[in-house]
Parts: structure tokens; C-alpha cells; sequence
């Protein structure tokens, strides 16, 4: 498909089928992100992949059986994947410190980063994962994990040092209705005029 359909017809799936997506369809996706932009190529991003019935580990932590039937999407914790996305300071800190950037001065702690490039190139791997996830037809929503984190670094052996940037929900779409659609999606869509602020605020 082409790049501006592919942007345009995205949109963040919210029920799933149970099929599993073949692990060469995964690794593709993931390969696709792995192009895009990283601060001197640094790579500091990583997936962290539940799949099939692994997934339970992550919804019985965020959304206890107790809270499920109130839950508004009963087909999300269908999702065949669901991928944790986590952004590693330290490599940026290492990276920098090497021969070729230690001039900058980046390389001494995370103090000396006027934006932590780490959050910011796992969040561009995250929207290229978006998009070639649905390339390939899969359907995929992005959600952040605003409770049980804790707990659930301890259950997967996550390193502390490491910044969750949110989950991804992966898999085949199942039919969407209006009604599955989040509330945020009736907002109008900021035209370029909007947007552009040309030679001055």
C-alpha cells in the first residue's frame, strides 16, 4: 500500500481474533522499526513479547477477572500479542561516551540531555511498528499502562533502569462497530494551517 494510505486508514484496533500471527509476520514488523530515526544510532528500544496464552500474564496484572465484565472492550484481551515497549537511558549515556560523540558531553549522566532521545526514538519505533503492522493487515493499538506496572516488571524480570513507554495490543482485527471506537476519535483532525508556524510563533 501506499506510504499516505497506509497513514491515513491506520487506526487503533481495539478487538481482536484469537488467531495467532506467525512469528516471521512479527519479526517483520519489528524489523521494520528497527529503521527508524535513533539518536547516533543508539537502538535503545526493546519489545518485550507475550504471546497466546502468555498474554494472561499482562491482563491479570492491568485488568484483574473482577473488573473485566464492566471492561468496554471484551475483544482487546483477545489480542494474540501484546508487546511491551521499553526505552534504555544507560545505551544513550554508553553510546555517547564513545570516541566519536564524547565531545558533546552527553555521554556524563542524563542530567546533561535537554530531551531524553531515549523516550523520544522509542516512541518512533512505536508509530513505525503501528504502521507496518498495519501494512501487513494486522491491526495493533497502542495504550499505556497506568496501573500494576510494578507488579508486572517483577512477574516479567524487567530491569528497573528501563522506561515503559506503554503496551501494544497486535493481532487480526475482528469487525469494529462504532461503538468500539475510543471517544477521543469524534475530535477533528488539526488542518496544516493549524499546525505551521512559518518564521516566527
Amino acid at each position: 500500500m501506499q506510504f499516505a494510505d497506509c497513514v491515513r486508514s491506520r487506526k487503533m484496533v481495539r478487538s481482536f481474533r484469537t488467531d495467532p500471527v506467525a512469528p516471521e509476520l512479527l519479526e517483520r514488523v519489528v524489523e521494520l522499526a528497527s529503521w527508524s530515526p535513533s539518536a547516533g544510532k543508539t537502538q535503545g528500544w526493546h519489545f518485550l513479547v507475550l504471546q497466546g496464552a502468555e498474554t494472561a500474564k499482562f491482563w491479570d496484572v492491568t485488568l484483574p477477572l473482577e473488573k473485566r465484565s464492566s471492561f468496554r472492550w471484551k475483544h482487546l484481551v483477545d489480542a494474540p500479542i501484546i508487546g511491551l515497549v521499553f526505552a534504555d537511558s544507560k545505551a544513550y549515556i554508553q553510546r555517547y561516551s564513545e570516541s566519536d560523540k564524547s565531545s558533546t558531553g552527553l555521554g556524563v549522566d542524563e542530567s546533561k540531555w535537554p530531551t531524553p532521545y531515549w523516550t523520544v526514538d522509542a516512541s518512533f519505533a512505536t508509530m513505525s511498528l503501528l504502521l507496518a503492522a498495519h501494512d501487513v493487515g494486522l491491526g495493533a493499538l497502542f495504550f499505556g499502562v497506568f496501573s500494576g506496572e510494578s507488579k508486572l516488571r517483577e512477574l516479567l524480570k524487567v530491569p528497573r533502569e528501563l522506561q515503559l513507554i506503554g503496551a501494544v495490543a497486535m493481532g487480526w482485527p475482528l469487525h469494529q462497530s462504532a461503538g468500539d471506537r475510543g471517544a477521543s476519535a469524534k475530535r477533528l483532525r488539526r488542518k496544516p494551517a493549524q499546525i505551521i508556524h512559518l518564521n516566527e510563533w
